[in-house]
C-alpha cells in the first residue's frame, strides 16, 4: 500500500521521506494542509498519514511519546476512526520494536493550544490526549475520497508546558521556521526566550522519536 503523510513542519516531512513516504508540509495552514492531503491523493497515495509532532493535553504524556490514536476528533465533535488494520499492523511493529504507544483519541484543532489554561479546558471538554493541526483535516480529505487514513504523532509541549507567542505562528507556508516573525515577537516579548528554548528540545526530542519509530519499524 502506497502511504503518503501530511504533515506541519518540513522537517517532519523530511523524516518521512527518509523513510521512502511521499510526504508535504503544510506549516500548520488548514487550507494547505487539506491541498498537501488532496495533491497526494492525486498523486496515487493509497492512503495518507497524519505524521509529526503534537501538544499534550493529558498530564500523564511526557515529551516523546508517540501517540497512535484510534480516533481523531475535531472542535465539533465529529469523530474520525482511523483504518483498524494499517494501525493494527503499524502498532504491532512498533511494540516489536519496544516503543509504548498511546491509544486516546487525538484532537484536531483550528489553532495552537498554547496556555496550560487551554491545554487543561480542551482536556476536560474532549478527553483527548493529544491536539495538532492537521489530523482532522487529513482525516476528512481520506474519508471524502474513501482511502484509509492513520495518525502518528509524538508528543512536544507537554500539557504543563506553554507555548511561547513567538512559537504559535513560527511558520512559514512550507514548513520552515518563519525566522523574522519569531525574532520580530521576542524583542517585544523578550522575556520568551526560556520557553522557546524548552520548546525547541522538546521539539527536537519528539522529532527523535518520530524518527526511531520509522527506522526500527519501517511503516
Amino acid at each position: 500500500m502506497q502511504l503518503a503523510a501530511v504533515t506541519g513542519l518540513e522537517a517532519e516531512a523530511r523524516i518521512a521521506r527518509e523513510a521512502g513516504l511521499k510526504a508535504l508540509a503544510s506549516g500548520g495552514r488548514a487550507a494547505r494542509t487539506i491541498a498537501c492531503a488532496e495533491a497526494l491523493l492525486r498523486d496515487g497515495a493509497e492512503a495518507l498519514i497524519s505524521f509529526g509532532i503534537a501538544g499534550a493535553l493529558a498530564p500523564q504524556l511526557t515529551t516523546g511519546a508517540l501517540l497512535l490514536p484510534r480516533v481523531v476528533v475535531d472542535e465539533s465533535g465529529e469523530r474520525y476512526g482511523v483504518d483498524e488494520v494499517l494501525r493494527t499492523r503499524v502498532a504491532a511493529k512498533l511494540a516489536r520494536a519496544g516503543f509504548h504507544l498511546a491509544d486516546g483519541d487525538l484532537l484536531g484543532a483550528s489553532e495552537v493550544a498554547a496556555s496550560v489554561h487551554s491545554k487543561a479546558a480542551l482536556f476536560r471538554l474532549t478527553s483527548a490526549v493529544a491536539v495538532d493541526l492537521e489530523s482532522h483535516l487529513v482525516a476528512r480529505a481520506a474519508m471524502r475520497a474513501g482511502k484509509p487514513f492513520l495518525v502518528l504523532r509524538a508528543v512536544a509541549d507537554a500539557a504543563g508546558h506553554a507555548v511561547p507567542r513567538a512559537a504559535v505562528n513560527g511558520l512559514d507556508a512550507q514548513g520552515e521556521p518563519a525566522i523574522g516573525r519569531v525574532v520580530l515577537s521576542v524583542l517585544r516579548r523578550p522575556g520568551q526566550i526560556p520557553q522557546l528554548i524548552r520548546l525547541a528540545g522538546n521539539t527536537r526530542r519528539a522529532l527523535f522519536a518520530l524518527r526511531s519509530a520509522l527506522e526500527a519499524s519501517p511503516i
